[in-house]
Parts: structure tokens; sequence; C-alpha cells
């Protein structure tokens, strides 16, 4: 297993430059999220993805998060921000605390590389998700680059893509920054 977050560099998750590189509205636009959607952020942080996303549906919003301490600093940045529509859910990618088919969209930035079991993790996402649901997979190019994990931990675009396809789904994948890579992967 890669090494988990520190909540202690929260500071790294939201701030002007990587707002500028990876711009979150942008980014989700690609997830085509539709009013009344259910949305999963797996590893949701300080809900850098999901607050935008709770503003694009009067669906539910799941913030999937291992960490309490995240989930109290979500929490705060919601009752802020007037979000209603995000719940906060305690769970391990592995396991994840929501029931089959609860969601049409699944939202993962930067985490994968950090379970312990990643096919069990992709077969949650695969749960989780109704028919025809979609998952926006963000994760850290398997080279050094100024930021993110140690090169050993990083999953390779095509190796993520491969075990995408072998769970179920079809994965899309481009590269929006030399750093990091995109999969837009649809349930068939």
């Amino acid at each position: 297993m890669g090494h988990r977050f520190n909540p202690n560099k929260v500071h790294k998750l939201d701030n002007p430059k990587r707002r500028e590189l990876l711009p979150p509205e942008e980014t989700l636009a690609a997830l085509h999220i539709q009013d009344g959607d259910n949305v999963a952020d797996i590893g949701v942080g300080i809900g850098y993805f999901a607050i935008p996303a709770a503003r694009l549906t009067s669906g539910t919003v799941y913030g999937i998060d291992v960490e309490p301490q995240m989930l109290e600093m979500l929490k705060e940045k919601c009752e802020a921000a007037g979000i209603s529509n995000l719940r906060m859910v305690q769970s391990e990618a592995e396991q994840i605390n929501l029931p089959d088919s609860s969601v049409e969209k699944v939202i993962c930035a930067f985490m994968l590389h950090e379970l312990n079991d990643l096919r069990q993790g992709l077969l949650e996402m695969k749960r989780i998700l109704r028919p025809g649901g979609k998952v926006l997979i963000l994760d850290w190019e398997k080279k050094e680059t100024q930021s993110g994990p140690p090169v050993e931990e990083r999953l390779a675009a095509e190796f993520l893509q491969s075990e995408l396809e072998k769970t179920g789904f079809r994965p899309q994948l481009s590269r929006p920054h030399d750093s990091f890579y995109l999969i837009l992967a649809e349930l068939v």
C-alpha cells in the first residue's frame, strides 16, 4: 500500500496553483453531472471536487474518506458554503458504506495508489454505480514530478486502464498535464 495523505498537508489540496492547473468545474465537465444525479467522491478530502459537484445536482453527493479529520473539515466547508446535499461517509475505498447501485457518477482523484487492494476498490466503484454510470479518475503519472507520492507507489495509466477493463468498465485515457492523467470510464 502507498502512504496515505497526511491531513496536516491539507493546504496542498486547495490552493491557487492547483486551481490553475486543475480547475475543478472544468475537470468535472467531463463527467456530465446532471441535475438529480447522485455522486460519490471517493477520497473526498476537503471537497475540492465534491463541493462543485454538489452545486451541479439536486441529488446527494457522498463525500467518502477514511480520515475523520478530513470529513470534519469538509463538513465545515459545506456549512460555510451553504451546501446541504453533501453527505459525509467515513469508509475505506475497498468497502464503501453505500448500497448497491446508489450513484450515477463517481469521482476518484489522486488516491487509488493508496489502496491496499486496487481490484477490490474498483469492484466497489462498480458495485455502487448504477448501470451506465461513469467514473472520473485522476492520478499521478508513474514518473518523477514536483509533487505527488513516490514513483514506486504510483499506478501507470495503461495498467489502471487495463484493470478498469477487467472490472467491466470502458475507460478513455487523456493526459491534461504531464504530471497526471485522467480516465473517464463508463460501466458497461
